[in-house]
């Protein structure tokens, strides 16, 4: 059985340049919560969770009618000679669509964990808001966002209705792993979808293991114990 090794390059690929894109945007959303109303935040709280409970080919056919060429994203990609459609970027696109929520809802409960007396200690002292957040709010949540970074980075590398509406399933380009199972099974040929099956469960053990090991060191920063 030869095996083309691209569907994993392109998974991981696709879900660390996913995971840098929600890592950030799930962290500033997660704070920009924190600093407005409780009707705006909870009208927000809704729109980035939305993708978690849509189901995955619902997420992709939206996609497509954001940025298909008859819509006017699609429209002006096109004119200066740009497509998302069908192109790797699209299997980037969708990994973040999907695993934004997860990564935003695990940086807002490490926030919110965060005791409050410190954050006002700190203003007292006349820190600056943005140097509260840097010295004191990331580093005291940082366990469980890291939590968030790795599951997301497992639910970016699972991802497959999504990208196979807005990417398609094209043969070292946007092919990932659960792509390559799928059609290797469609195809009949059970031994390559059963080693792309072995290869993505070891490594979402891996996610798995490691995320149980920041929850775990979560729970000592946040009881006061020695997180070793």
């Amino acid at each position: 059985m030869s095996i083309d090794f691209s569907p994993l390059i392109i998974s991981i690929k696709t879900s660390l340049v996913a995971v840098f894109f929600t890592f950030i945007l799930g962290i500033v959303a997660a704070r920009t919560l924190m600093n407005v109303n409780s009707k705006v935040q909870w009208i927000l709280d809704v729109i980035f969770t939305f993708p978690l409970v849509l189901p995955p080919t619902v997420v992709g056919f939206i996609l497509l009618v954001i940025f298909g060429k008859n819509s006017a994203i699609g429209s002006f990609l096109s004119k200066i000679g740009m497509s998302i459609i069908f192109t790797w970027q699209a299997t980037v696109l969708a990994a973040i669509i999907v695993s934004f929520p997860l990564m935003y809802r695990a940086a807002k409960g490490a926030f919110e964990q965060i005791d409050t007396n410190l954050i006002w200690a700190a203003r007292t002292l006349g820190l600056s808001e943005f140097k509260i957040f840097i010295k004191i709010m990331i580093p005291l949540a940082l366990p469980g966002i890291i939590s968030g970074a790795i599951l997301a980075f497992a639910r970016a590398l699972g991802e497959f209705g999504a990208t196979l509406m807005i990417a398609g399933n094209i043969p070292k380009v946007t092919q990932t792993i659960p792509l390559a199972i799928y059609f290797a099974n469609a195809a009949g040929k059970t031994k390559e979808a059963g080693f792309w099956t072995l290869i993505i469960i070891v490594i979402s053990l891996i996610v798995l293991g490691i995320m149980n090991y920041w929850s775990v060191k979560d729970k000592k920063i946040m009881r006061g114990g020695d997180a070793k």
